[in-house]
């Protein structure tokens, strides 16, 4: 037991120096759509309040909202993409792609990967913090208050979507898709409700609670962790050249619990695992799209992560689609297989043009 201990203790410690699955960077904006056009303007509801003044609009077609939950402490921002006929067409109801930003991000990461505004579907990119790893904390007391981010965002954030704008309400006509600590998000929420996700994927995803090295990523995250990473890398968790914080530092138990495996100290990361063959089994009829490349210390380990999981998805006979790009060379030219958004904006863009080709989305 001894043993058993020290060896994961001794691969978390090596694994948070690369402050590995985490990222997410504010880059170039999309391209406007229906300038001149009012966005619509959206009523609260579902515990969800509207700061006064917090409505920030590029275009008719590209907004964000600020609002206030019991759930989560402190304002939250949700952007929205519509698409550019949405206006157009009163009577028209739209599938809902929901993306999830990685650790260190805001909403405004949506601008790196212009596929996400697409004609197609409405995208809703929803706050999840610097670190909510899309959990409900099981600590409320840390110094970062509130942190319900998987009750806000699946029970809240969802209706609240679907009540103000014209959706296609049902899973056969919503997605979600997100990277890095996102990628986890989308798996979770697509196995946690089945009911809302007929479409999951997840891009250089931590999504093997399995592996010492992504529970890592989690302390990394809760600790503040990015000073060691940045020291060893020519580029940094965020994908941009700069270091990112992941706010004030909390318990290392704060969100899962103990991570070491020992007296099932760690039965919340078992019970929330991706690649538990358990939770993998509620994937049953959603379309599965899982993408990593495989250069540098955080894409080598969300490879792993990625093969994990679909030969369990194999084993228990539920298709999916895995793009392993490695290093990068046959997704894009400005992809060199690591932890950024040149190669995440084009692997998004494969990804959204899969989607709205959908029999099912389409439907």
């Amino acid at each position: 037991m001894r043993t058993l201990l020290s060896t994961w203790r001794g691969r978390v410690r090596t694994a948070c120096v690369a402050a590995a699955l985490t990222t997410a960077a504010t880059l170039a904006t999309p391209p406007a759509h229906a300038e001149g056009v009012a966005p619509p303007v959206l009523s609260d509801g579902f515990g969800l309040t509207q700061v006064a003044g917090g409505t920030e609009v590029r275009s008719g077609t590209d907004f964000t909202v600020t609002v206030t939950t019991g759930r989560v402490s402190g304002p939250h921002r949700i952007r929205v993409f519509l698409p550019s006929g949405y206006q157009a067409f009163p009577d028209k109801r739209w599938p809902v792609a929901y993306f999830l930003h990685g650790a260190g991000g805001t909403v405004d990461d949506a601008g790196a990967a212009p596929a996400l505004h697409s004609d197609a579907m409405i995208t809703v990119v929803p706050d999840a913090g610097l670190k909510g790893w899309y959990a409900d904390w099981l600590m409320g007391n840390t110094s970062v208050g509130a942190a319900d981010w998987e009750t806000f965002h699946l029970d809240q954030v969802v209706p609240f979507i679907d009540a103000n704008l014209r959706t296609l309400a049902d899973r056969d006509h919503r997605a979600v898709v997100g990277l890095s600590m996102g990628g986890f998000g989308a798996l979770h929420y697509g196995e946690a409700r089945p009911d809302l996700f007929g479409h999951v994927a997840s891009l250089s995803g931590g999504i093997d609670f399995g592996m010492a090295e992504v529970r890592a990523a989690v302390l990394a995250t809760e600790l503040n962790a990015t000073g060691a990473w940045c020291a060893v890398s020519t580029s940094s968790p965020s994908g941009t050249g700069r270091c990112t914080g992941y706010g004030p530092a909390v318990d290392s138990d704060a969100i899962f619990g103990s991570p070491y495996p020992v007296l099932d100290a760690d039965r919340i990361w078992k019970a929330v695992d991706p690649a538990a063959p358990a939770n993998l089994a509620e994937l049953e009829g959603a379309e599965v799209t899982l993408y990593t490349g495989s250069q540098g210390l955080i894409d080598h380990f969300t490879e792993i992560a990625a093969k994990n999981v679909r030969a369990r998805l194999d084993r228990l006979g539920l298709p999916s689609r895995l793009v392993d790009y490695g290093d990068g060379s046959v997704l894009a030219p400005t992809c060199d297989g690591g932890h950024n958004y040149g190669c995440w904006a084009p692997a998004l863009a494969d990804y959204m043009h899969r989607l709205r080709t959908s029999p099912a989305m389409t439907s």
